[in-house]
């Protein structure tokens, strides 16, 4: 074998040590992403997209450029699980439609019998297949895990979201985040920026999941109704 060529596999090996060596971290990133998910998303899918895209940026990594692998890879790591989820496109237009549809039975009957409204419950209200509730709301819990820019982008209509520049849209967020009460912004932080699941924000702040889970909608609706307008 010529120099060039025992250089070659002797950098080969070296860059996929260093894939072996952040395995564990991309198997807690999939592990606590999937917490977060229905169950219907598999740890083990997730766990694959993230080792592969690992693999990937270990082998075109230039530490001269960067010199935390795991700072350099971390993102684009996340970013491919969360491509993965987009890939499911189980939010249809018809889906979304259902969904508020299903949100707007749901804060009507917590304010009525102050609970959550079962999957049988929704049917009988909404006049459609129990199956039907389930599948919505298994997109709706895949929906809210990906980035508001995302679920901005679905909820927009003529491209009102690509008009606006990306510093645009973090003023309007923290301006619509200021009108809420400072629990209800406790969520959202503990939410999107800690990646905290509605159970452990639950036991934090001592209020329901569904609660929680209505409040980030409605950050989302005042969102839309700001921009829009």
């Amino acid at each position: 074998m010529s120099g060039a060529g025992v250089y070659t596999q002797g950098l080969k090996h070296r860059e996929d040590q260093l894939a072996l060596q952040y395995l564990p971290a991309v198997k807690a990133m999939s592990f606590r992403l999937k917490e977060r998910l229905p169950s219907s998303i598999d740890y083990l899918d997730l766990c694959a997209i993230g080792t592969e895209e690992l693999v990937k940026l270990a082998r075109r990594y230039d530490e001269a450029q960067n010199d935390s692998f795991w700072g350099y890879a971390k993102t684009r790591v996340y970013g491919a699980m969360l491509d993965y989820l987009r890939s499911l496109d189980v939010v249809s237009r018809a889906s979304r439609r259902l969904i508020k549809e299903i949100d707007t039975a749901i804060e009507h009957h917590l304010v009525k019998f102050d609970s959550e409204p079962t999957n049988g419950d929704l049917a009988l209200i909404l006049g459609i297949n129990e199956e039907k509730v389930h599948e919505a709301r298994i997109a709706s819990d895949i929906y809210t895990i990906l980035p508001l820019d995302d679920q901005l982008g679905n909820e927009l209509e003529g491209g009102t979201l690509d008009r606006m520049e990306h510093e645009e849209l973090v003023d309007v967020i923290k301006e619509v985040l200021m009108g809420f009460e400072e629990r209800e912004r406790m969520i959202i932080q503990l939410y999107y920026f800690e990646e905290l699941t509605l159970k452990e924000i639950s036991s934090i702040l001592n209020i329901t999941e569904s609660r929680i889970s209505q409040i980030h909608k409605s950050v989302i609706r005042r969102i839309k109704e700001t921009v829009e307008g």
